[in-house]
């Protein structure tokens, strides 16, 4: 049997008798969404909690002055940033900004691979929320949420972790990338839905990461459709018939206005201000 096929077989078996580890959230980010649960919860209280990670910290400060927050005036202190950023949405920010943790490995062959799928986490997130940002400008009445979309979209591959992790254990299978890509458009969408489950992630979460592959638009308009159209942006689709019929489906519902969306200036901006959050 060759060390693809073993993989495969050991993924599978894994899956069937619920034996495969799932990746687990940051302790961190547990911190932060038990206090952004807790009702009585107040913001200088949520300060102290983010405060014990220096990186979190860091980061916060970064999103409170950033473009995707719409301020211009910046703020100085971890409190400020806080308050500016609000308890409603820092519960899925901080989580978006801890998640970078997880994508760690002590071998250079695992680690290459977790940098090329964080990098792609950013990308399909960055895309999606400038198209959603995009959208709601044309579209005010749309209520979906740009920073439940930056999560949604960082963990909508989330299997694909635990996949390479798991094949940490098979080295040689890294000198096979295209076949690890295969293995993991396979077997990630389950895989990322149990860890969702696991992670008490809502919903909408498991839904865009069960069907976001799926080449047809979503009624009424989702989370996922905004993922799909990272999808369509970078290629992912394998019939380019069913890809460019997806395209249309979003452009005759003004969801984008051209083919090519990417090159709109209001797009590309808003790319680039989330992109930069995290760098």
């Amino acid at each position: 049997m060759s060390s693809q096929q073993a993989l495969l077989t050991i993924l599978d078996d894994k899956i069937r008798q619920d034996r495969l580890v799932l990746p687990t959230l940051p302790e961190i980010a547990l911190r932060v969404r038990q206090t952004a649960d807790d009702p009585k919860v107040s913001l200088a209280q949520m300060g102290e909690v983010i405060a014990q990670d220096a990186a979190l910290s860091a980061r916060m400060m970064k999103v409170a002055n950033s473009a995707f927050m719409g301020r211009s005036i910046k703020v100085s202190t971890l409190n400020q940033a806080v308050t500016r950023i609000g308890l409603s949405q820092i519960k899925n920010i901080a989580t978006a900004m801890a998640l970078e943790q997880l994508f760690v490995s002590e071998y250079k062959q695992v680690q290459q691979q977790l940098d090329r799928l964080w990098r792609d986490n950013i990308q399909v997130a960055a895309i999606a929320v400038a198209c959603l940002k995009s959208y709601q400008a044309n579209q005010p009445q749309c209520r979906l949420s740009p920073d439940i979309m930056t999560l949604c979209a960082l963990v909508h591959n989330i299997g694909a972790l635990a996949v390479i992790t798991e094949a940490e254990r098979h080295p040689e299978v890294f000198g096979h990338p295209l076949f690890l890509t295969s293995v993991i458009d396979k077997a990630a969408p389950y895989i990322s839905v149990k860890v969702l489950k696991a992670w008490g992630f809502a919903e909408e979460f498991q839904l865009a990461a069960k069907s976001w592959r799926v080449c047809k638009a979503s009624v009424p308009l989702d989370y996922t459709d905004f993922i799909r159209l990272a999808a369509i942006a970078r290629g992912y689709y394998k019939s380019a018939e069913e890809q460019q019929l997806l395209l249309q489906q979003y452009i005759e519902r003004d969801v984008v206005a051209v083919p090519e969306f990417m090159q709109q200036p209001q797009i590309a901006s808003l790319y680039q201000d989330i992109r930069a959050l995290f760098q």
